[in-house]
C-alpha cells in the first residue's frame, strides 16, 4: 500500500491548539477531511488544510492515485522549538512568555 506524506515545520501555533484540528480528520476520507477543515473556523484547521492538500498532491503525482480513493492514515502534531520572550512587570520584575511552535505531519494512502 502506497502512502504519501507532507510535513509543515515551525508553524506559529501551539501544539495543543493544533491537535484540536487534527482530531477532526483522523481516519476520514480525503474529501470529508477537507470539508471538515474548511468549515471548522480554527487557525490550526487552515494550516492543517494546506498540509493535507500537499499530501494529496504528492499522492497524485508520485503514485497516480485519484483523490476520491485516498484516506487520511495518520495526522501527527509534534512540538517545535519554543521562542522565549519576557514581559515586564511591576517593580522591575519580568515574567517569561513562551511562544510555542508546531510541526504537522499528514500521511494519506489508498483505501483498502
Amino acid at each position: 500500500m502506497e502512502q504519501s506524506r507532507a510535513i509543515s515545520k515551525y508553524l506559529r501555533i501551539p501544539p495543543r491548539k493544533a491537535r484540536l484540528a487534527a482530531g477532526l480528520i483522523r481516519g476520514l476520507d480525503v474529501e470529508s477531511a477537507i470539508a471538515q477543515l474548511q468549515y471548522s473556523g480554527l487557525k490550526g484547521g487552515t494550516l492543517l488544510l494546506k498540509t493535507l492538500k500537499s499530501a494529496i498532491a504528492n499522492a497524485e503525482t508520485r503514485h497516480g492515485v485519484q483523490r476520491k480513493d485516498l484516506k487520511v492514515h495518520e495526522v501527527r502534531v509534534d512540538c517545535g522549538p519554543i521562542i522565549r520572550r519576557s514581559k515586564s512587570k511591576n517593580r522591575g520584575g519580568r515574567v517569561p512568555v513562551n511562544k510555542r511552535t508546531s510541526h504537522l505531519t499528514v500521511v494519506v494512502g489508498a483505501q483498502e
